[in-house]
């Protein structure tokens, strides 16, 4: 291996491994030979069907340690022959780099992967690295991120701060990092009445109105303006359904299912509640019964602006000649786990093409990248 190690040769080859979550597809793989190789100690951490890699260069338990967390696998790419370049082909074009996974993000791993060996080799410092990856975040998300912080908890191992590389940029190269994410969480609503023909609906109760009537008071009810660090919690409709083909039945059943995204205002217990009771005064004005169940993917949390920020964003500025905006925007990530081991922020790739077909980016970008997480270490070691 060279003494510099090029992020976008790694991002291809990475991309030529199809990893669509929670397939490993070789990408862990090839990161346990690169890593190893330069020195780091690599141990697979697999839980649930999903496989994950620890990496740590530096002493075990050293009290000074800064880590990296992303993930390898990726969504579906859809139809194939809809790509301009296959998804996993890796191709790099005119200077662009395509497949999925160029953006969400193997480029990612890859870039803070190369900043760290690189790193490592040219100053070693005094402390320790570690990369923790994960197969499973665009999945479930129970056996990634978590198992691995389990496995460093029930083994000595610790991060004193943590980076994750999503991408976080709108536009441009340094506008935008994250210091926190809003809470996830969704709810499915069934109302059951009794069926009938819908020639004489007196002798049936119609679920349709109650959830009509449940769904506009959820989306109609303003959660609130916003906080110090976040913005306005927002509730969506995404789903009504009541499976009946027929136009001459009143059905019996219909569901309905809302998402919300919501700030430090807010927990998923309190929304829940909320949306319980809203859901028992319908049932008792329109006589029909209402279930709900909830899933809560994340609650809202935010590493307050700090030292970890001030070290991100300065390396940032540095390098880009932008100061990035802290923000808490978007959807989840990871991070929402490893916030509970430690600080943790996040700083990546302009997000233009994730999840899309014909994903791509600018190869020029992950090297930027990559000089970005090398001057954060420098800076943190310094």
């Amino acid at each position: 291996m060279t003494a510099n190690l090029d992020p976008v040769h790694l991002t291809q080859n990475l991309i030529r491994c199809n990893s669509v979550t929670p397939a490993e597809g070789g990408a862990l793989a090839l990161l346990d030979e690169v890593l190893s190789e330069a020195g780091f100690t690599c141990v697979r951490v697999d839980r649930g069907g999903v496989a994950n890699l620890f990496a740590r260069w530096g002493d075990k338990g050293h009290a000074r340690s800064f880590g990296f967390n992303g993930h390898t696998d990726v969504v579906p790419p859809g139809d194939d022959a809809a790509w301009t370049h296959g998804p996993f082909s890796g191709d790099l074009v005119d200077g662009v780099l395509w497949g999925r996974g160029a953006t969400d993000m193997k480029s990612g791993v890859a870039a803070f992967a190369a900043a760290a060996v690189d790193f490592v080799r040219n100053t070693p410092p005094e402390g320790a690295i570690i990369l923790a990856i994960t197969g499973d975040e665009e999945g479930d998300a129970v056996d990634g991120t978590t198992a691995l912080l389990d496995w460093m908890s029930n083994n000595g191992e610790a991060m004193s701060v943590c980076l994750v590389g999503e991408p976080t940029c709108p536009d441009e190269m340094g506008e935008m990092m994250k210091i926190g994410r809003r809470g996830s969480m969704s709810a499915w609503f069934t109302v059951t009445g009794k069926q009938g023909h819908s020639a004489y609906p007196h002798r049936a109760v119609n679920p349709l109105p109650a959830m009509a009537r449940l769904m506009d008071r959820l989306a109609s009810h303003k959660l609130d303006d916003g906080s110090e660090h976040f913005d306005a919690s927002s509730l969506a409709i995404v789903g009504i359904d009541t499976g009946n083909p027929a136009t001459n039945v009143i059905p019996a059943h219909c569901t309905g299912t809302v998402n919300i995204r919501f700030n430090d205002l807010h927990s998923g217990a309190s929304l829940s509640k909320w949306m319980e009771e809203e859901a028992d005064m319908v049932a008792a004005d329109f006589g029909v019964g209402i279930d709900m169940r909830v899933k809560i993917s994340g609650e809202s949390f935010l590493t307050p602006p700090g030292p970890l920020s001030d070290l991100v964003a300065g390396a940032v500025e540095g390098e880009t000649g932008r100061r990035p905006v802290l923000s808490t925007s978007g959807g989840t990530s990871d991070a929402r786990f490893v916030k509970h081991h430690c600080p943790v922020v996040e700083f990546g790739l302009v997000g233009h093409f994730m999840h899309q077909v014909d994903e791509r980016v600018p190869a020029d970008q992950i090297t930027q990248l990559k000089t970005i997480y090398g001057r954060i270490l420098r800076d943190y070691f310094a």
